[in-house]
Formats: C-alpha cells, sequence, structure tokens
C-alpha cells in the first residue's frame, strides 16, 4: 500500500510555485514560453537543428540546446532575435498583478 501524495494546486507559473523570486520566474517564464513556440515554429517548417541554425543566424550546438530546452542558455532578447529570423514576431503584454 502506497499512501496518497498530496496535492497543491499552483498557479500561472511554475518557477514561482517552486519559490523563484517574482521577476525571476516572470523571466523564466517568458523564455519558457518562446523556447516552446521557437520549438513548434521549426517543426511546423519541417526543419532539421541545422537548417533551423542557418536561418537563425545561430550555430547548430546552439540551436540543439534551444531545442533541448536549456533556456538558462539564453536571454530574452536572443530568443525574440530568433524567432525573427524565423519570420516571427513576438508580442508582450502587461498586466497589473491582483
Amino acid at each position: 500500500m502506497y499512501a496518497q501524495p498530496s496535492r497543491t494546486m499552483g498557479n500561472d507559473n511554475v518557477f514561482r510555485d517552486v519559490g523563484f523570486p517574482e521577476a525571476v520566474a516572470q523571466n523564466l517564464l517568458l523564455r519558457t514560453d518562446l523556447v516552446v513556440h521557437i520549438r513548434k515554429v521549426i517543426a511546423k517548417l519541417d526543419l532539421t537543428q541545422a537548417e533551423a541554425a542557418q536561418r537563425a543566424g545561430i550555430t547548430q550546438p546552439r540551436m540543439n540546446d534551444l531545442v533541448k530546452g536549456r533556456t538558462q542558455k539564453f536571454t530574452l532578447d536572443a530568443l525574440v532575435n530568433v524567432a525573427a529570423q524565423l519570420g516571427y514576431t513576438v508580442k508582450l503584454s502587461l498586466k497589473k498583478v491582483a
């Protein structure tokens, strides 16, 4: 017999849930979201990592980091640039924290 694990309802930011300070949690979430979207674009365009890297103006090892989700190796600025080089624009919205 195993004990049922307890559950805690999270919010909209897993990084905040695990204890990152608010500013860091927001940055991590934005970078993660951008990486997920960029990976979808690469799949949609049916590009290899090498092809995607060439279009994005980065090296293939750097593209591998992106595809593998190593978000800590990218700034928001770098990810916006990759998206732009792949033909996409990034939109940002602000909302007051309740």
